[in-house]
């Protein structure tokens, strides 16, 4: 389908393929992530969801009870083919992000898909080539990025309070949080465990606040002794499945990006620990910083310096950070507005995560190229 963007009275880029209609959103995976979507999406009046496909009929059948969806199927090709909408977002598990993105972009859809991208660096790229050459807009769900502590500490940033970022070093860490629903023991179906599920959000918004530079090298470690045993623990999430349990426990990495910065994480499942951690600090020329609670450390009149954020936000539920990057991606696409997470962040943050697990695998460190 051709494009014309044209502008509005404002000088607004607006796509006249979309001007006076309802956005016509359909999901491939409408399991737990998509209901947040749903719910995210009250807020986003100019969206209609028009399908939904999944490959379990239990899943359909809430889809069209909850929110009245009547167009539901197994197979996203022939959703793609009948309902031919704007816009997919794919919200399967990691291990079937490539090819319906890929399909939808191929039938001219635009594309929102969950994080991480997909299970390598290489099914990234070729995501990023089918929508290049599709002409449609590909983002990644990294909604931490539009946390009010991120876009405070990024207006920061962008105005040279830090100076130039050295040191980032990110948390991801729960005591006892072992999914007892979904994949998310299952390596050959996701990639990984809490450093591909729980890691990923940390590093995207670490990674986002220093400039996005270019990662070189990676090392890591991972752990598994807990989650393919029985639970045996009291615990919120207990009784998930030990049996079929093939990924990490606990994984430690470190990134070397070109600009000689590094970057640290730690992500946990479980994590012999007080209480979870969920947070990321940083070192700079300038200035330092913390996401939680969100301060910026520096030296001002001869001083040094500790500046704590008096009010920052009413607005950081789960459900509203999914509201801002669905807009994000809907005004990208109808408007031609810039993207905050496009398919090369997504790239970049794969290419992060599989260099950690490379490096575990090797037991030394890895180029990434």
């Amino acid at each position: 389908m051709a494009r014309g963007v044209s502008k509005d009275a404002l000088g607004v880029a607006v796509d006249s393929e979309y001007t006076g209609k309802k956005f016509r959103l359909a999901y491939i995976g409408c399991g737990g992530i998509a209901h947040v979507h749903m719910d995210a999406l009250t807020g986003l009046p100019d969206v209609e969801v028009v399908a939904g496909v999944d490959n379990r009929a239990d899943h359909l059948k809430v889809w069209g009870e909850k929110w009245g969806v009547t167009k539901l199927y197994k197979d996203w090709n022939t959703m793609l083919k009948e309902v031919q909408p704007d816009g997919v977002a794919v919200c399967t598990p990691n291990g079937v992000h490539m090819a319906p993105t890929i399909d939808s972009l191929k039938a001219g859809c635009h594309v929102i898909c969950e994080k991480p991208m997909a299970m390598s660096a290489a099914e990234c790229e070729k995501m990023i080539a089918a929508a290049k050459k599709a002409k449609r807009k590909l983002m990644i769900g990294f909604q931490y990025r539009y946390h009010p502590n991120t876009q405070f500490l990024k207006r920061a940033a962008d105005a040279g309070e830090f100076g130039d970022i050295m040191f980032m070093k990110c948390q991801a860490l729960r005591r006892r949080g072992i999914p007892n629903w979904g994949v998310f023991g299952q390596k050959k179906l996701q990639g990984g465990g809490p450093m591909i599920d729980i890691g990923v959000h940390c590093i995207e918004m670490a990674h986002y606040l220093m400039g996005s530079p270019k990662p070189v090298a990676a090392s890591g470690n991972i752990w598994t002794y807990f989650g393919n045993k029985p639970s045996t623990v009291v615990c919120p999430w207990p009784n998930w499945d030990h049996k079929t349990y093939t990924v990490e426990d606990l994984a430690i990495g470190q990134i070397r990006f070109d600009t000689g910065a590094l970057l640290q994480i730690e992500a946990s499942f479980v994590a012999h620990i007080e209480k979870d951690v969920w947070n990321f600090s940083f070192m700079g020329t300038k200035g330092g910083g913390n996401f939680d609670p969100p301060a910026i450390y520096t030296d001002r009149a001869g001083t040094m310096i500790d500046s704590k954020a008096n009010f920052v936000s009413n607005e950081d539920s789960y459900e509203y950070l999914f509201e801002l990057k669905l807009r994000n991606w809907v005004d990208s696409c109808t408007k031609d507005t810039p993207s905050e997470a496009p398919g090369e962040a997504g790239l970049a943050v794969q290419k992060m995560l599989d260099g950690v697990y490379r490096s575990a695998a090797a037991g030394k460190e890895v180029v990434i190229k």
